[in-house]
């Protein structure tokens, strides 16, 4: 399986924004307005393809990682910690692939940056999620509620340690 990581473009930003999870993982759907699609474009998203060029997932770094409920509780304050977000193609959740995911876009940003610490926020619902972040090496630091959502901040120091999976994605 070889992964790839390119700059999210207009293709890209429309398939994700018409991506439809399960529920509770419906909370994650886009609407498939100009918006949504325009959040994909203009922040620091970039694309995962598998060798097909077949959409796998997303990531973006910085602001667009966070919450904004988040920065009013001083959730994002230690600027030395890289906020990551992430979503994978929903035809792909569900089956162990984050344990390929994840790392994949870790590699990738350890290529790219310094030994940096790395934030995720995500709702505390999520627990497939937590779990899959706890398994490399990501800890519960906070939470904040937007609305009625609970949302948890994890952190991770450091590279992954050589870790890595074998497993394909499909």
């Amino acid at each position: 399986m070889q992964l790839t990581v390119k700059p999210s473009n207009e293709g890209h930003a429309r398939e994700i924004s018409h991506w439809s999870y399960e529920a509770p993982y419906d909370f994650y759907n886009m609407d498939g307005r100009r918006e949504s699609m325009n959040e994909l474009l203009e922040n620091h998203y970039s694309v995962v393809l598998d060798e097909k060029d077949k959409l796998v997932g997303f990531f973006c770094t910085g602001k667009s990682a966070q919450v904004p409920a988040g920065k009013r509780v001083g959730a994002y304050e230690k600027e030395d910690e890289l906020d990551i977000g992430l979503g994978m193609n929903p035809e792909l959740t569900g089956q162990g692939n984050g344990s390929i995911f994840l790392p994949f876009i870790l590699g990738y940003l350890e290529g790219q940056l310094s030994n940096r610490a790395y934030r995720l926020t995500m709702a505390s619902f999520n627990q497939r999620a937590i779990r899959l972040y706890q398994k490399f090496g990501f800890r519960e630091i906070m939470a904040f509620h937007r609305e009625k959502v609970k949302f948890i901040v994890m952190v991770r120091a450091g590279k992954l340690n050589g870790r890595s999976s074998g497993r394909r994605l499909w």
